[in-house]
């Protein structure tokens, strides 16, 4: 009688098992047809330009990802405060190293040209905290303001901490500004793969716990010109970091999408017309945006119920 009875259970949940594992295999289906139009998007859109392009796009839901140029080392500019960033979030966190609330007094000494406004601040009177600096890192790229977080927070411990994750190309070798670094070929490299890699591991709190994984990514939020931005709607809150040199225009971020969220890393380098790099890499994160921001809002089945 039991053998019987779970016979019959069986043949009554056969099917609709069977329908969920179809609606599943059916949703991918769908999404498979968006992402390679969004492939081929972003293809496209990189091949109109005279720089060489390196992106990284990977779902932070079900790890998807587009990778086009994306192994090879390209200069980071100030895309690498991104690494910078995470590991005073993490020794404060660990209360080893550097804190978020730790003082500096402006010095002299400390402006070296480039974004930012700490050069204009008196120095010997101007009291800032870390988590000061880290903000005008972030939101004027204050290249005088990094190099004191770099100093403080220490090169080798942001390089520790990208070994420990992997990260084999994305290195911070030399302080903003230094030319002569760079000549000597010591320059802060990172492929797009990479970026996105670190990004993906901040996000899933493999890096820091919720509580700082939240105050780090509502920082790296704060508003700034950059890239990834220009062509998103003004209420998608993306957390990124622009950076350029002469032939170079980078962007990296976390963009929210509500119920869809996603790392991107678009890098350029050997660019002959800055500008339209800049436009290729909104171009490339608008491609990107389209995709997840309609999976994300959609039902299974593609409908959109408000």
């Amino acid at each position: 009688m039991r053998i019987r009875r779970a016979l019959v259970a069986a043949l009554v949940l056969a099917p609709a098992t069977l329908a969920a594992q179809d609606d599943s295999a059916s949703t991918r289906a769908k999404h498979d047809v968006l992402w390679h139009r969004m492939e081929d998007s972003v293809r496209a859109i990189a091949e109109r330009t005279d720089a060489v392009v390196g992106v990284a796009i990977l779902d932070l839901t079900d790890g998807r990802a587009l990778y086009l140029n994306a192994d090879a080392a390209y200069p980071t500019a100030s895309t690498i405060k991104i690494a910078l960033l995470a590991e005073l979030y993490r020794q404060d966190e660990r209360r080893d190293g550097a804190k978020l609330g730790d003082t500096y007094t402006v010095d002299a000494k400390d402006a070296v040209g480039g974004a930012g406004i700490m050069g204009g601040l008196s120095p010997g009177a101007t009291r800032l905290t870390n988590r000061d600096l880290a903000r005008l890192m972030v939101s004027l790229s204050d290249n005088s303001a990094t190099n004191v977080l770099i100093d403080r927070v220490g090169m080798e411990r942001v390089n520790a901490l990208l070994s420990g994750l992997g990260l084999e190309k994305t290195r911070l070798r030399r302080h903003m500004m230094d030319t002569r670094a760079a000549r000597e070929g010591r320059e802060n490299t990172a492929t797009p793969r990479e970026l996105v890699t670190l990004l993906g591991a901040l996000h899933a709190g493999r890096v820091l716990g919720r509580v700082a994984t939240d105050s780090f990514f509502a920082m790296l939020s704060t508003g700034k010109n950059g890239y990834i931005t220009r062509l998103l709607p003004p209420d998608v809150t993306v957390a990124n970091k622009p950076g350029d040199l002469d032939g170079v225009r980078n962007d990296a971020a976390v963009v929210f999408v509500p119920g869809r969220p996603f790392a991107i890393a678009v890098l350029t380098t050997y660019g002959g017309d800055d500008r339209a790099a800049e436009g290729r890499i909104a171009e490339i994160a608008r491609a990107a945006w389209t995709y997840f921001d309609r999976v994300g809002r959609s039902w299974a089945l593609g409908r959109v119920v408000r």
